[in-house]
C-alpha cells in the first residue's frame, strides 16, 4: 500500500512529541506510508529549545528539511540557520545537536524510514 493522495485541507493530527525527543520538540504527521516508513511532518521547536543534552544524532533514512518560519543554530558547526534555508542529508550524516531562541517551524521529509 502507497501513501493515499489527499486534497488540500487543515492536518488533523496532534501535535506530540516523537519518541527520544528533547522537551520542546513537537511534530505533526502530514502524511506516511507504513510500508516505506516514509514520511513528511511538520516539526517545530519551542522558543528556548536545546538538544545539546541529546548531542548530534544520524537517522537510517534520507531526511530533507526546509525552514518555515523562525531559526535553527547547529552548535556542532557554530551556524544559524533561518526561514527560508533547506537541507539534504543522506542516511548517516551527522546533525546538530541545536537550540533554538525564538522557535522554529520546519517542513520535514523523510525517506526510507524503517
Amino acid at each position: 500500500m502507497s501513501r493515499p493522495q489527499s486534497e488540500f485541507h487543515r492536518p488533523a493530527a496532534p501535535w506530540l512529541r516523537p519518541p527520544g525527543a528533547p522537551e520542546g520538540v513537537w511534530e505533526q504527521l502530514l502524511a506516511d506510508d507504513p510500508e516505506t516508513g516514509d514520511a513528511t511532518v511538520l516539526q517545530r521547536y519551542e522558543p528556548g529549545t536545546d538538544t545539546s543534552a541529546q548531542g548530534a544524532v544520524r537517522h537510517d533514512f534520507h531526511e530533507e528539511v526546509y525552514l518555515l518560519d523562525g531559526s535553527l543554530t547547529d552548535l556542532r558547526l557554530g551556524e544559524t540557520f533561518t526561514a527560508g534555508m533547506y537541507a539534504y542529508r543522506l542516511p548517516g550524516m551527522e546533525h546538530g545537536p541545536w537550540t533554538s531562541a525564538e522557535g522554529v517551524l520546519m517542513l520535514v521529509r523523510r525517506a526510507g524510514e524503517a
